[in-house]
């Protein structure tokens, strides 16, 4: 049985990327950082010796884990940024 003749194709070359090079985090990023998540921290736990709904802020009643949880995520969000 004859062969086909294969097709000559070029090698494939991916495109070029520029990547622009990333400097270091400004110096106000690592304290807010870490501010974030020790006042979400202080947050929760005030919360929970304040014997539930009198601190930090008793109109928010248990939407204050929210706050204090949202805070502390962002404050984690932030890490994955860190250089």
């Amino acid at each position: 049985m004859p062969e086909s003749k294969g097709r000559s194709k070029p090698p494939y070359i991916p495109p070029r990327t520029a990547q622009k090079a990333q400097g270091p985090n400004p110096r106000w990023f690592v304290p807010l950082m870490l501010g974030l998540m020790v006042v979400g921290l202080i947050w929760v736990v005030t919360y929970y010796i304040s014997g539930v709904n009198q601190y930090p802020v008793p109109a928010l009643e248990r939407w204050n884990l929210a706050v204090g949880f949202g805070l502390m995520l962002a404050g984690f969000l932030m890490t994955t940024r860190w250089r």
